[in-house]
């Protein structure tokens, strides 16, 4: 595929078309070893080398990537008060076309996907795909029973919501934790689901988008590429039962894991 130079530096990079120009001035993006001043020069994507600023910058058209959000940190690309998850990206990650494909609340940790493929996307979060997500949710007040029942018939949220049915089942190791599955992400969701049958979210942390589970080793703050395997897992619908019968038995390593703790202070070094 051919693209002009400048285009091309713009979607592979966090530079905007200004300081491309100004480096391109300054001699410091070379095309196979010669230095470019001229950003609509087309280039091949496939056989032409460029190297910005002495690094070698790889076109890759679509990109996956898994990352394991920590406590206040905002799902956005950008915001003028909080920050956000791009600033955990390395510079050579931060694409100024990938965005997260979802969001989780400031104080929800775990499991978030930056693509950007916006028709997966799409896929993903469209309630019609039906794509579940799974959360470990650490309770207030004892779970009961009756959430259960209540959770699969669609349960009414404040504002007469009702949200999708959703799965739901206690820790027999932990009276205020279970683990939840829902199809849809209205607006602090989870909280709402539990806050209508009087009980308060204190912790919650997603593990699992469809058949992709966040790799217990990725500490908080880290991230990672995944291949085209990992990520049609995405589309793919477990069984309840089966996630359910995997978390128990890893739960001290979701829930416990020194690498998914979260400071206080949201000083990731401390971590």
């Amino acid at each position: 595929m051919t693209i002009r130079l400048d285009k091309f530096l713009s979607t592979q990079t966090s530079l905007t078309r200004s300081e491309i120009k100004k480096l391109l001035s300054k001699n410091k993006i070379l095309l196979d070893g010669k230095p470019i001043r001229d950003g609509s020069l087309k280039i091949d994507t496939k056989l032409s080398e460029i190297v910005l600023d002495g690094k070698k910058i790889a076109y890759r058209e679509k990109v996956y990537m898994i990352l394991n959000k920590p406590q206040g940190y905002v799902c956005a690309t950008e915001d003028k008060k909080e920050k956000t998850i791009m600033e955990l990206l390395d510079e050579k990650d931060r694409r100024k076309d990938i965005f997260p494909a979802g969001r989780l609340d400031k104080d929800t940790v775990g499991m978030v996907f930056i693509t950007n493929d916006g028709e997966l996307s799409h896929k993903i979060l469209s309630p019609k795909s039906h794509i579940p997500k799974y959360y470990i949710v650490k309770l207030a007040e004892t779970f009961k029973n009756e959430y259960i029942q209540k959770f699969k018939q669609g349960i009414e949220i404040d504002g007469g919501e009702v949200c999708l049915p959703a799965v739901v089942k206690p820790f027999e190791a932990d009276e205020n934790t279970a683990l939840l599955e829902i199809c849809e992400g209205k607006f602090h969701q989870v909280k709402r689901m539990f806050a209508a049958v009087e009980n308060k979210v204190v912790k919650l942390q997603r593990i699992q988008m469809g058949s992709l589970e966040i790799p217990v080793k990725l500490g908080a703050g880290e991230y990672m590429e995944i291949m085209h395997k990992d990520v049609e897992k995405l589309l793919k619908q477990p069984c309840f039962e089966v996630v359910y019968s995997r978390i128990v038995q890893n739960f001290s390593s979701y829930w416990i894991n020194k690498q998914s703790e979260v400071c206080e202070n949201n000083d990731l070094n401390r971590c």
